[in-house]
């Protein structure tokens, strides 16, 4: 079993811990710390594990893995400071906020032999494993192409989440990737892109009601739209589009067109929903949808799946599914995009990545009680 450390007590810690200490038996949390003490004793008291400071649980040598809950400008700092540490890390998304550093931060993981990976892990929930099964299964025939329609209020959510303004958390950043990541996890690494990326209003109005801010002025300097065309290395192309200036909360679709059907995928940001198969028709006579019935635990609120994967990958001595070469060519996809409209061309995607195995149930089994 390894043991846990987390930095960043804020809002998605709660749901870190809860699954991190009662459904992943596989990992024991130690200890958590903040910035802000006070948010650190509050989480160790709720969850009965360790406040500390961060240098504390840098130092503390029976943690094996350290989880970065903090804003993404400050992950390459943590980062590289627990793999100095001697610390395998997994951090929230996304991995870091440019290239440059996540660059660093892998090579110094390489030269340390140390593991590093990176959410979203939601591809791992029971939704996009059976859709993965699916596709595997020829059940769609040959995958031919995809449609991705996501959208969100961002007037909302940024009011609400101040991190939403900072670099790294726009809209393709912040929610986009769960798809860009479900993308690459079902179908590999992407080969090309073209792309418009907009931002509506720089100058906003705070609009959540519960906020203190409510009614406020804001600057969100961060892309609130993007619509791109995506080639895929095995051949296939999709469409993507990303609205965070809608007036209504999330109402996303993804769908994967093959030669002898298609599969309507929930959303991406969760980790169950309903995946449904639509048969080509027989004799042009239309043949009934069908909703698969998923092939794993791992449903609701699991965010924590990524550590408890990476720990059973720690021990088997293999390369862990949410590995930091595929965050690592997502956030490539993620800038490309912003190049690609700032250029007007089509971009190259230079990096790569492995597609992650499909999750056994030997292994999930290993994780959490079946």
């Amino acid at each position: 079993m390894k043991k846990v450390g987390v930095i960043g007590c804020g809002r998605i810690s709660e749901q870190y811990l809860t699954n991190m200490t009662k459904f992943y038996k596989n990992i024991e949390v130690v200890g958590c710390s903040d910035a802000n003490i006070e948010n650190a004793k509050k989480r160790a008291e709720q969850f009965g594990i360790k406040a500390m400071t961060n240098e504390e649980l840098l130092a503390d040598p029976a943690i094996d893995i350290v989880v970065v809950l903090v804003p993404t400008p400050i992950h390459a700092t943590l980062i590289e400071q627990a793999l100095k540490a001697g610390k395998n890390v997994y951090t929230e998304k996304t991995m870091t906020a440019t290239l440059e550093e996540a660059e660093k931060v892998m090579k110094l993981a390489d030269e340390k032999g140390l593991y590093f990976g990176a959410a979203p892990d939601t591809f791992m929930g029971a939704a996009y494993q059976t859709a993965r099964k699916a596709i595997d299964d020829g059940l769609i025939g040959e995958p031919i192409s995809f449609s991705m329609n996501i959208n969100r209020n961002l007037d909302f959510m940024a009011s609400l989440f101040e991190f939403l303004r900072l670099p790294g958390g726009g809209f393709a950043y912040d929610y986009g990737v769960y798809y860009l990541t479900a993308m690459v996890a079902l179908f590999g690494p992407a080969k090309d892109i073209y792309s418009v990326v907009k931002n509506k209003a720089v100058d906003r109005i705070n609009c959540a009601p519960m906020s203190p801010d409510f009614g406020k002025p804001y600057k969100y300097d961060n892309e609130s739209q993007i619509y791109a065309l995506v080639n895929m290395e095995n051949g296939m192309t999709g469409t993507i589009s990303m609205n965070g200036d809608s007036n209504l909360m999330d109402d996303p679709f993804f769908l994967v067109y093959g030669t002898k059907g298609i599969l309507k995928l929930s959303c991406a940001n969760d980790f169950g929903g309903e995946v449904e198969y639509r048969p080509s028709p027989t004799d042009w006579t239309p043949a009934p949808a069908e909703i698969l019935k998923n092939n794993s635990p791992i449903v609701g609120e699991h965010r924590g799946i990524g550590p408890a994967e990476m720990a059973l990958s720690i021990e088997a001595g293999k390369k862990n599914r949410a590995s930091k070469e595929m965050a690592y060519h997502v956030l490539d996809i993620i800038s490309q995009m912003m190049k690609s409209s700032e250029t007007k061309q089509v971009i190259e995607i230079k990096s790569t990545c492995e597609r992650p195995a499909a999750l056994t149930v030997e292994e999930l089994s290993q994780m959490v009680d079946m």
